[in-house]
């Protein structure tokens, strides 16, 4: 996985397909807020930490990885380093390195394939892989202290590479402006392609997810890996969604990203992203917990505060869960706070509500019940309706 955050497998579902599976309890941070997941690795840990700060979770795993036990490809370049030995072993990633050490001795040579580490330069790319080739028997020869590959290539190419047989363990992407930089420099590369990603196998859950964005009907997605970015998006294209997609995560979807690797597609296309200053799923949680809240509409309103998140709104410090068709009348009220807004200007703002003026007053009466206090909204006769915001408190709405 991208930007040092791994991950190990994913046991089980972790949510129930649909755009409203995995309901968070309680007022947590991130209660009343549905954040879309597309790990495969780890999700589990991932899902759980935002369902424990209240989040709906969305699980559509944008990859699967093609188990080690059959990647002819990982034993083709395993055997190649047992036949002709490497000067330097690039490790990237402790899943990964733990997972090609253990692939080795299920194919009965994995002591050959350690007795070859031994004898070559061994870079690790940060602490966790440290502890992954120490687990091996190994000890590492350098590792930087910024956990930057990009650091590592410049240690090896100050120091030359010319002549120089370098093995490059991945995990699950190519990286290559490194392989190529080092090819430049005159060495002969072996990638060692662990954990390689494929589309899913059921897209089911993937396309729930492209349609929940499109809709608006998430407030974040999150990506742990840049090639599940890449494969979202080319789903989206696959499925003549793109658009849609790409508006919606240019605009009120918020792309939480693991490390700024794994936004690079994302920005590719003019998406803006956020990550955390640690490249790690907890930082990454407590981001969404930062920048969700903060992007919640906050209105002062007959004496009380309305917060209005993604499906539901907190009524002073009280959650209450609202019916989709509640929060597009309600946003849209929100849009003028204060000002009467027409029945017909709230009719087009229901999803799907055809040209019958009743289904608003249907909407508006299950959206009352919902947020508990009738006085928030007031009947302006013959005209519309408008939020009952607080005298004077008009500059205070944001």
């Amino acid at each position: 996985m991208d930007d040092h955050t791994h991950t190990g497998p994913r046991l089980r579902p972790a949510a129930p397909a649909g755009p409203n599976a995995g309901a968070g309890n309680g007022t947590g941070p991130l209660a009343g807020f549905t954040v879309g997941v597309t790990a495969a690795r780890r999700a589990d840990d991932l899902i759980a930490l935002l369902r424990r700060r209240g989040a709906q979770v969305l699980h559509a795993p944008a990859l699967r990885i093609v188990p080690l036990a059959d990647d002819t490809e990982l034993l083709a370049a395993t055997k190649e380093l047992i036949d002709s030995p490497p000067c330097a072993v690039v490790a990237t990633t402790a899943i990964g390195f733990r997972g090609w050490i253990e692939a080795a001795d299920g194919w009965g040579i994995g002591e050959e394939l350690l007795g070859r580490l031994r004898k070559a330069e061994l870079l690790v790319r940060g602490p966790k892989v440290k502890g992954a080739v120490r687990a091996a028997g190994l000890v590492e020869d350098w590792s930087p202290q910024s956990e930057s590959l990009g650091e590592v290539l410049d240690r090896l190419l100050c120091a030359g590479v010319a002549g120089r047989r370098i093995a490059l363990q991945l995990h699950g992407e190519p990286l290559p402006g490194f392989v190529e930089a080092l090819r430049e420099g005159g060495a002969e590369v072996v990638v060692v392609p662990v954990y390689r990603w494929m589309p899913p196998e059921d897209l089911g859950p993937l396309d729930r997810l492209l349609d929940a964005v499109a809709a608006g009907a998430v407030d974040a997605v999150s990506f742990t890996s840049a090639p599940a970015a890449a494969s979202l998006l080319a789903r989206a294209e696959a499925r003549g969604v793109r658009e849609a997609v790409l508006a919606s995560l240019r605009g009120d979807v918020l792309s939480a990203c693991v490390g700024p690797v794994t936004a690079l597609p994302l920005q590719g296309h003019g998406i803006a992203t956020v990550h955390p200053e640690r490249f790690r799923l907890g930082p990454l949680v407590q981001l969404l917990c930062q920048e969700l809240p903060g992007r919640a509409r906050v209105l002062p309103v007959a004496g009380r505060r309305l917060e209005i998140r993604g499906h539901a709104v907190l009524v002073d410090s009280e959650l209450r869960p609202v019916p989709p068709a509640g929060m597009a009348l309600l946003r849209a009220l929100a849009r003028r706070p204060g000002w009467v807004v027409g029945r017909a200007d709230l009719l087009r703002a229901l999803p799907g509500a055809g040209r019958d003026e009743h289904a608003v007053e249907t909407a508006m009466a299950r959206l009352r019940v919902a947020l508990g206090t009738p006085k928030l909204i007031q009947t302006v006769v013959k005209r519309g309706y408008r939020l009952s915001l607080d005298a004077g408190d008009c500059a205070a709405a944001r």
